[in-house]
């Protein structure tokens, strides 16, 4: 039977825990993966590795890029659905990441509660990787600044303007950006701000990279931006708020004029996707030239694998 070690290596459960250093670190095992992937290279960075991969939502891009990640690495990623896991319901979660970590290398969890994913990190004797919460989407985050750092040769100094709701996606854009030196402006309307806590961390962050963090209820916010970056109105149960959230965020839809309003010919667009086509961005935005939601989707795969051998790897 496999002994419970005593955890030495660090978790992802958040990007305002992670250095600069270490993010960047990431970005450059990420493109050096995917390059030698693309030239036909096989990786074994984790073979024999087990990964538990826990889902109290589902997902359709944390699922396969989890599982085809630690395939292409030489592992194995096993899928648990929260009805197979029942996370804090009949087993404690600490009792649950105990277990796991006599059987796995890793634990990766996409869950409603942040609680839980800080409960399995304090717990647990293996990594453990935030696939999504209530409060953070770090993996997403690390997907999305490595896709600008692709398109635009840089990060530091650029400002990304995230439009819509102030959601996990938004705090994981603050933190990163706050880490990397990229202005982060969030157009959201009142009400719907993010989390205080996260606006003054990453704030804090930004001062020391020389960037600024903010947060405003006027489109006009977006002037200037290189980025426009927007999400779903209403997230995984937030269904019942779904025709409130749509005439709320109706002025907040990105579309050519929102575009246009940046000043700059060259703005990229991004969506974490899924896309709810018609409510928070047009078919124009999201088809043109400047979307790279793709390019992001498919970032997911090489900047999780980074984290991955980074977290796993012996």
């Amino acid at each position: 039977m496999k002994k419970t070690r005593k955890k030495t290596r660090k978790d992802l459960v958040t990007l305002s825990d992670c250095s600069t250093a270490e993010i960047q670190s990431w970005f450059d095992l990420a493109l050096k993966i995917k390059g030698e992937r693309k030239a036909g290279k096989t990786h074994r960075h984790l073979a024999g590795k087990n990964l538990a991969m826990i889902f109290q939502k589902p997902s359709t891009r944390t699922r396969v890029s989890f599982e085809m990640g630690m395939r292409q690495l030489g592992g194995h990623g096993m899928y648990l659905s929260g009805n197979d896991m029942q996370l804090g319901r009949g087993e404690t979660i600490a009792d649950t990441a105990r277990v796991l970590s006599r059987y796995v290398d890793g634990i990766m969890a996409r869950v409603f509660a942040h609680s839980d994913i800080e409960a399995l990190a304090k717990y647990a004797a293996v990594p453990v990787i935030n696939g999504l919460s209530d409060y953070s989407h770090p993996c997403q985050g690390l997907a999305d600044y490595l896709t600008v750092l692709e398109h635009k040769g840089k990060l530091k100094g650029l400002t990304l303007a995230y439009v819509g709701d102030g959601n996990n996606v938004a705090h994981s854009l603050m933190f990163g950006g706050a880490k990397l030196g990229v202005n982060v402006v969030c157009v959201v309307p009142k009400g719907y701000e993010p989390d205080a806590k996260v606006l003054a961390q990453s704030s804090d962050d930004a001062r020391k990279n020389r960037a600024r963090i903010e947060v405003t209820n006027e489109l006009s916010g977006v002037l200037g931006a290189d980025v426009i970056y927007t999400d779903v109105w209403a997230s995984m149960g937030q269904e019942k708020e779904h025709e409130e959230r749509v005439r709320i965020f109706k002025p907040y839809q990105v579309n050519a004029a929102l575009m246009a309003m940046t000043g700059k010919s060259d703005t990229l667009f991004m969506h974490c996707l899924p896309a709810h086509r018609g409510e928070e961005v047009t078919d124009e935005v999201v088809d043109s030239a400047d979307s790279v939601v793709f390019d992001q989707a498919e970032n997911r795969l090489h900047a999780q694998k980074a984290v991955l051998v980074s977290l796993m790897a012996d």
